[in-house]
């Protein structure tokens, strides 16, 4: 039964301990012994996602419980493990942390306890080694719901040291199911937003999560982890699998019948970050998405009627997107008709009217530019106005990575009014563009999908 998927979390004390390592490498190590891997990341990231899709052939999905809802984990996890022998959770930060003042809310303890899930505890042990026991105590013991079924070793000098911290996991009866030793590291490339993204490295990404695999295979006991996560049982709660929605029944009485609606959305290096739940809604509210290039491609799908631009890192590819002048000049004209056009992040940059003074799409009356401020945070917002995406009083939960800053103009009505932490307005409304910093995952609101795509078919 899909609900007794069986299920592994990757864990780890903090950031920077080897949790994407570990569970990319577990993932393509189990991928490559013929198992169907179900890859998840805990929190808002999209960069992880693609490295584990990479790993294992299947798409990457996010367990966001402060984006989509405590209520929505368990059921998105049934989604993408449909089909699947075994599911692998990369977790967030430490096994602990999770949404700034709000407790354990999103943090990877929480989506473990919601899906019933043991972890694995990835340590790094480069600076210690008894101290390790005291270590693993405290995590195991802090909260009683969070079952940690073993810990991976991971940065281990030598045999002597091997032996002097094997010995102190003994001491506090947590299984060691995996040393991973500090001469065969994988490097993984990143820049100022975390990780460099698997679209952008081609072969390099490739060979990168191969060397993961290696490490993983070599230092794990694969059968240890499958046993491990055999022995999961049923999902706490009788949840049934997120659905994106029934397929759209035709009207016989509209005029466009037969006619494929499009939706284009952007694809390629620059614009990576999309939750794989947008499109399936989308697709289940009727529309056909087809994925463009804003770097290759000179021209829009042709009959798009509607536009979403995710994501990304526009700033890394500034000089491209505005050589690709005629590109440029149809989002513009397609935003001019009044058309739906979708923005987040990225895309609300590539609409701006510049970029670092490069040209951009002009659909804005906005100067985007590159900032040394972090912006960073889980958001939760209110739409102040009407638009494509939602109606006024529309609530969403969302999140904030950026590290830009856009002057606006006049003209635009603004999206969001933030409610937490900080009170603010931000992003654009104007005709059928609903462009903004926040990032939201349209499964907590599927009337999102819905109401853009019905705007698609009426302006």
């Amino acid at each position: 039964m899909t609900s007794a998927v069986p299920r592994l979390v990757i864990a780890a004390p903090s950031s920077g301990s080897g949790k994407t390592t570990v569970a990319t490498g577990l993932m393509a190590a189990l991928a490559a012994r013929g198992l169907a891997v179900s890859p998840h990341k805990v929190g808002p990231d999209y960069i992880d996602p693609g490295y584990h899709a990479l790993a294992t052939g299947r798409v990457g999905r996010n367990l966001d419980a402060y984006l989509c809802g405590t209520e929505l984990v368990a059921p998105l996890f049934l989604h993408g493990a449909r089909g699947c022998d075994i599911a692998v959770v990369e977790g967030v930060m430490g096994l602990y942390d999770g949404a700034a003042g709000e407790g354990e809310l999103a943090s990877t303890a929480q989506v473990a306890k919601l899906l019933g899930a043991p972890v694995v505890l990835v340590v790094d042990a480069s600076s210690q080694a008894r101290s390790v026991a005291a270590l693993v105590h405290g995590f195991v013991s802090w909260d009683p719901e969070v079952r940690v079924g073993g810990v991976i070793l991971n940065k281990v000098g030598s045999d002597r040291h091997e032996a002097l911290l094997r010995e102190a996991s003994d001491s506090v009866g947590v299984p060691v199911l995996g040393v991973l030793r500090r001469a065969r590291q994988v490097s993984t490339p990143s820049r100022h937003l975390g990780l460099v993204p698997v679209a952008e490295r081609g072969t390099e990404a490739v060979e990168a999560v191969e060397a993961m695999a290696a490490l993983v295979s070599d230092g794990c006991d694969l059968e240890a982890l499958v046993g491990l996560a055999r022995a999961a049982g049923p999902l706490p709660g009788g949840f049934a699998p997120w659905t994106p929605g029934p397929a759209p029944t035709p009207d016989p009485t509209r005029s466009d019948k037969g006619s494929p609606l499009r939706v284009a959305v952007a694809g390629g290096a620059a614009f990576t970050f999309s939750y794989a739940e947008h499109t399936e809604l989308l697709a289940a509210a009727g529309a056909e998405v087809v994925t463009f290039d804003p770097l290759r491609d000179e021209e829009l799908p042709e009959g798009t009627a509607g536009l979403v631009v995710g994501g990304g890192f526009p700033e890394v590819y500034a000089a491209e997107l505005s050589a690709n002048e005629p590109l440029r000049k149809a989002v513009a004209e397609l935003a001019l008709s009044g058309a739906p056009v979708a923005a987040e992040c990225a895309g609300l940059l590539y609409l701006c009217r510049e970029l670092d003074g490069m040209p951009m799409c002009g659909v804005l009356d906005a100067s985007a530019r590159m900032s040394q401020r972090l912006t960073l945070g889980y958001r939760d917002a209110v739409a102040v106005s009407d638009s494509t995406l939602a109606a006024a009083g529309t609530r969403m939960r969302g999140h904030e990575f950026h590290r830009t800053a856009v002057e606006p103009g006049a003209g635009a009505a603004p999206a969001w009014g933030m409610r937490a932490p900080e009170r603010r307005v931000e992003g654009f409304v104007e005709r059928g563009v609903h462009a903004s910093y926040l990032h939201t995952h349209w499964a907590s609101e599927p009337g999102v999908a819905r109401r853009f795509v019905e705007r698609c078919r009426t302006s």
